[in-house]
């Protein structure tokens, strides 16, 4: 498997909804694996709060409200299938393609699994997935073509790591 460099960050959230890195890079190097990325990527990744997570959804999309995860891509990828986007995206202090920034709510993710009667860890999982597919161009908001493409890689993906489709 590529090494890839995933940087996990914990802010304004207390221990007891501090989610588990381990998991956190699992899904990423797994989600970019079953993609077929095939070079060395870094993902930055902020584990935040709703009031957080509020204000950079304000910030970046105008939106005034917290969300569970939020995705900010470095390139536009067109899938299904990894391109890589060239040499020059090629990061030349770390040889590293930067993939982007992935944004999550603790406090959203604890909701949403009681919602849907699952573990936290389950939801961590969905929501880091479906984090990196954004990262790699998959969307959902334009074509119900689209949205099931993706759902089907996340629940590919899930499947690897042993999570059962839920949704």
């Amino acid at each position: 498997m590529v090494k890839h460099k995933i940087s996990v960050r914990h802010g304004g959230v207390t221990p007891p909804l501090k989610l588990q890195i381990p998991l956190l890079k699992q899904c990423i190097r797994i989600a970019l694996f079953k993609e077929g990325v095939d070079v060395p990527c870094e993902v930055n990744v902020l584990v935040t709060d709703d009031k957080g997570i509020r204000k950079i959804n304000r910030e970046f999309r105008g939106i005034d409200k917290p969300t569970d995860v939020l995705s900010f891509p470095m390139y536009e990828f067109t899938p299904p299938g990894w391109a890589h986007p060239g040499a020059d995206a090629v990061d030349i202090e770390s040889g590293l393609v930067p993939l982007g920034d992935m944004v999550l709510s603790a406090e959203q993710i604890d909701r949403q699994a009681r919602t849907f009667e699952h573990t936290r860890e389950h939801e961590t999982a969905y929501l880091t997935i479906h984090s990196t597919l954004h990262l790699l161009g998959y969307d959902h908001i334009d074509e119900a073509e689209e949205k099931k493409h993706m759902r089907e890689r996340e629940e590919a993906i899930m499947e690897e790591i042993g999570v059962r489709k839920y949704r």
